[in-house]
């Protein structure tokens, strides 16, 4: 998240909290006739609602009016975080270990922008990564999107290859 993103999720977690709701992450995409103010929120134990998302609007849009943190007009949009659901946190990425992952880092890494791969484990260097068969080490701060990158077999949206499902990337040993 950049610097304006984390100044706003500081601001607005408290109210998305009060709502019990989570507010996984915010994105800021200034712009010069109208920004735009992305939220993401999950809701423990079940999905999010339709009325989640109207709720976190008005008490957010309250919020903002009051406080108002943004100099241009804005547009604000509040979403769940779907089944490719963005990454922001080491925690978000430690919830998914085993998954795939697609990352867009800010600054190159080993000549590559973009990676995508298999989340192996998340410590306080950063995330390690399966990509290719090799591990990939990335510091959160490097991060500039990520998101999951759902198994569209194992839910049921597509079927599997002719063939049966692809094989498995042999182990390291």
């Amino acid at each position: 998240m950049t610097g304006k993103a984390l100044e706003l999720k500081e601001l607005l977690e408290p109210t998305v909290r009060g709502l019990g709701l989570e507010l996984l992450g915010v994105e800021f995409s200034p712009a010069a006739g109208n920004a735009l103010l992305r939220l993401y929120i999950d809701a423990p134990e079940r999905l999010v609602s339709i009325e989640d998302c109207e709720a976190v609007s008005r008490e957010v849009s309250a919020n903002l009016d009051v406080n108002d943190p943004i100099a241009s007009q804005y547009t604000l949009e509040v979403s769940s975080p779907g089944i490719d659901r963005p990454l922001f946190t080491l925690a978000q990425f430690a919830r998914q270990i085993g998954e795939q992952v697609k990352i867009s880092l800010s600054l190159p890494q080993d000549g590559r922008r973009r990676l995508q791969g298999k989340v192996l484990s998340v410590g306080e260097s950063g995330i390690v990564l399966d990509v290719d068969g090799r591990e990939f080490t990335v510091a959160i701060g490097n991060v500039d999107k990520a998101r999951l990158v759902p198994d569209l077999v194992a839910l049921g949206l597509v079927a599997e290859p002719k063939g049966g499902r692809r094989k498995p990337a042999p182990k390291k040993s």
